[in-house]
């Protein structure tokens, strides 16, 4: 299936940096949200989908992926950070409210949308992530002495981390690895492995996505995501 060529691409200033966004159609104000390591244009088939029966779809690169601003620190992409972009963007587009749909770490995003600012929320779909109630007695330092050295999560700690993983493979790779994931268990390495190698490149695509989407539309983008990540 090729993509639209319809999708219209801008830049809005919101909470202090430039968010790339797609839109397309007109209509109430449908909010897409990606996750990692993913892009806008892994909502194409969505956003053509949903604009067809008469909504405004927009789907965001978030802050620090593809042609949005990737702010240095990491102290920059905290929630009240992520969360406070979508609500400019939300400004920006003179909309009081949106219909939200956040996939894997976008659907954490979604979450705390909602908790912080239910207001701007009508309706949430939320893919890949169940909601956690937050807790002054829990930390995220806990699922990585839960899960251990092999969870993806807790190998990306460390500045330069991820980086140094992706850099071992071509982006095409690296796209399938996590893209085309079918495991039922968490995503961990056995111990003493980097999860990049531990990852299996699938021989064939699924139906759902084409070589030519990975190479034409997720790849310009997602190099930059490659060389210096979120």
């Amino acid at each position: 299936m090729i993509m639209s060529l319809e999708v219209e691409h801008r830049r809005i200033y919101t909470n202090g940096i430039w968010m790339h966004i797609a839109e397309k159609g007109q209509g109430p104000l449908i909010l897409l949200i990606h996750g990692f390591p993913e892009l806008w244009s892994c909502w194409v088939h969505q956003i053509n989908h949903l604009s067809a029966h008469g909504y405004h779809v927009v789907a965001p690169d978030m802050r620090g992926y593809g042609d949005s601003d990737c702010p240095p620190h990491p102290s920059s992409y905290t929630l009240f950070h992520t969360v406070g972009d979508l609500i400019g963007l939300l400004d920006e587009l003179g909309k009081e409210q949106a219909f939200v749909i956040g996939h894997d770490w976008g659907a954490e995003i979604a979450w705390h949308l909602c908790l912080f600012r239910p207001d701007r929320v009508k309706a949430l779909v939320n893919l890949g992530v169940p909601y956690r109630p937050r807790s002054p007695q829990f930390k995220p330092s806990h699922y990585f002495t839960k899960y251990g050295r092999g969870f993806y999560i807790s190998q990306f700690q460390e500045p330069g981390g991820a980086e140094n993983s992706f850099s071992k493979y071509d982006s095409v790779t690296i796209l399938k690895k996590f893209l085309l994931i079918n495991a039922p268990d968490l995503l961990a390495a056995p111990p003493g492995v980097e999860i990049i190698d531990f990852l299996e490149t699938p021989s064939l695509l699924p139906p759902w996505i084409t070589e030519e989407e990975l190479q034409n539309f997720l790849l310009a983008s997602f190099r930059k995501l490659v060389s210096q990540g979120p």
